[in-house]
């Protein structure tokens, strides 16, 4: 068995326009803190080392995360959207199947078309319960402010059209799942309608579903199909979202 790491780090940096702060406490600061629980002074340990610890201050959509459909609007379908805590855990271990769209232009859309093309490239038919990726290659810049604006995204049309084949995940190598906010403003500028403001996230209006932001190293993996993606999220009540690490296992390597 082998397995592959689809996330990016957790951390600080250019990548991440919603602040990360990351703050390390090392084994000597937390000392005095350590020996208070018994009464012992910092000289009782062992070289007066306590344990090392870290504070960390973020959004829940910071790093590799699962949105909830709470994140995407109020109600979904007319009922209270769920949120990541209440989303069934069984969702989140299938049958991956990996889909190439580097060829799509920076701050394209995605269509439905290019969906079943993909399918057709790698002669794979849906079944329901399989997680999606989306390859776009926007992980290459992670570490860089550009990431923020890189990358092709999915359209509401393709969206939807996985919803019907049974996909209940889906993830994306990109900061988010719409095409980036640059190349949607300009949509919007050009067309004024309001439909293509996050015209993808919004399917969640109507349709229950969750999707993975912020993959990485899709290109790593060996073939398209064939695998297993674990993306279970941090339990976080009433969140929109949910950390994770998002893995792909491979049995027969």
């Amino acid at each position: 068995m082998k397995i592959f790491d689809l996330s990016v780090p957790t951390e600080s940096g250019p990548s991440e326009p919603l602040p990360v702060l990351v703050e390390h406490e090392s084994h000597q600061q937390s000392a005095p803190f350590m020996a208070s629980f018994f009464g012992a002074r910092v000289e009782d340990l062992p070289e007066g080392n306590g344990w090392a610890n870290d504070k960390v201050t973020m959004s829940s959509h910071a790093g590799t995360h699962v949105d909830a459909p709470w994140h995407y609007y109020p109600t979904c379908g007319g009922q209270r959207a769920r949120t990541i805590d209440e989303m069934p855990l069984e969702w989140f271990f299938g049958n991956g199947v990996m889909l190439d769209m580097r060829h799509i232009p920076r701050g394209g859309v995605i269509s439905a078309a290019d969906v079943q093309a993909a399918l057709a490239r790698i002669n794979h038919t849906l079944a329901p319960g399989e997680i999606v990726l989306i390859q776009t290659g926007a992980d290459k810049l992670w570490g860089q402010a550009e990431y923020f604006h890189a990358g092709a995204g999915m359209s509401a049309e393709a969206t939807r059209w996985l919803i019907a084949q049974g996909i209940r995940v889906m993830g994306i190598d990109a900061w988010g799942w719409d095409q980036p906010f640059w190349a949607m403003k300009e949509r919007f500028q050009r067309t004024g309608d309001p439909a293509v403001i996050w015209e993808a996230h919004r399917v969640g209006r109507d349709l229950e579903y969750c999707h993975i932001e912020k993959l990485a190293n899709l290109d790593a993996l060996p073939r398209p199909t064939g695998f297993k993606v674990a993306c279970f999220p941090v339990k976080l009540t009433g969140g929109s979202a949910g950390w994770t690490r998002v893995v792909a296992i491979f049995e027969d390597l």
